[in-house]
Order: C-alpha cells, then sequence, then structure tokens
C-alpha cells in the first residue's frame, strides 16, 4: 500500500504543470423513444464509449453549455429535443495520473441534463469536432460494460438520479 502511494505521488511530481483543480462542464443523458442513452465511441480511446459532455467556455453558462456541446458532438440541436429535467447535484470525477493535462486539472465536474430525442436519429451527424468515430443507442447495462473506468461512479449516479423520468430501462 505505501509503495502505490509513493508511486502516485512520484507521477504527480513527474507532471507540476497539472492543475489540482476540477474543470467546469455540461453532460447530456439523451433518450430515444424506448429509453436508451446516445452513446459515443472517443476517436482516441476505441470501445470507449460516453455520453455528450464538455467543458465550459469562459463565461458562459452551463443551460447553454449543454446545447453547444450536444451540437459539438451530435450535430443535434435543440429542436430536435426535449429537456426533460437537470440533475439536483453536480457529479464529479477524477482522472487518472496519465490522462491529467493543464484543460482538465484533476478532473472535470459536470451539470448533468436529461433530454429526448424528437426528431430522426438521422439528424445525428457526430458534429462538427469528430471527436467520436461513431454511436450507438445502448442501455445503461450496455453503456456500463464498454464505459472507461473513472466515468462509471458518475453514470451510476446519473441512473438513479433520473430514474423513472424516462421510458424504457431508466
Amino acid at each position: 500500500m505505501i509503495s502505490v502511494r509513493i508511486e502516485k505521488m512520484s507521477q504527480e511530481r513527474k507532471n507540476p504543470s497539472t492543475k489540482q483543480s476540477f474543470r467546469a462542464g455540461v453532460g447530456a443523458v439523451i433518450l430515444d423513444k424506448r429509453g436508451r442513452l446516445l452513446s459515443l465511441e472517443r476517436c482516441d480511446v476505441k470501445n470507449a464509449w460516453q455520453l455528450p459532455q464538455g467543458g465550459l467556455e469562459p463565461g458562459e453558462e452551463p443551460d447553454t453549455a449543454v446545447f453547444r456541446e450536444i451540437r459539438e458532438e451530435t450535430g443535434l440541436t435543440p429542436d430536435d429535443l426535449l429537456f426533460v429535467v437537470k440533475a439536483a447535484r453536480l457529479l464529479a470525477y477524477e482522472l487518472p495520473v496519465k490522462l491529467r493535462k493543464e484543460k482538465t486539472g484533476r478532473g472535470q465536474v459536470h451539470y448533468w441534463y436529461l433530454f429526448r430525442l424528437t426528431s430522426a436519429e438521422t439528424r445525428i451527424t457526430l458534429g462538427e469536432r469528430k471527436e467520436f468515430r461513431s454511436w450507438r443507442w445502448l442501455t445503461w447495462d450496455e453503456l456500463m460494460a464498454c464505459v472507461v473506468e473513472f466515468r462509471k461512479q458518475v453514470y451510476t449516479e446519473l441512473r438513479r438520479e433520473f430514474a423513472g423520468m424516462g421510458p424504457g430501462n431508466l
């Protein structure tokens, strides 16, 4: 146990420019008519799936940022979505030391929103930035099986928070 802690401290010292703060951001749970979640596969990590999310721009409010992030990552606009609810509290995750950067610091803390897709799924384009290689509809259990470990606790809390607010598997 002590050697693990010493190794972690050593790794942290190797990257002293990394902030000790958490990056503020937003995330979106977008459901189809069956209650499945719009899930995105990252370009930089094969078979790593996640929900749409991203950081706040300087001076940007979360309620505005969530629609910008959804558009950038999925191509969907507010006209394609029905807002259901905003999570009652912020949810955070800590990044593994090797993934920390000046931009993200120790991790990310997000405002989370629940939406239903009201338009045709053909409107999903993976957006402007092309951070993702593909998308698909997944149940919570399917998503949890292919999400990176450091996001699992947040997704578990989201599932609990949004339980009963949508059709299908919530």
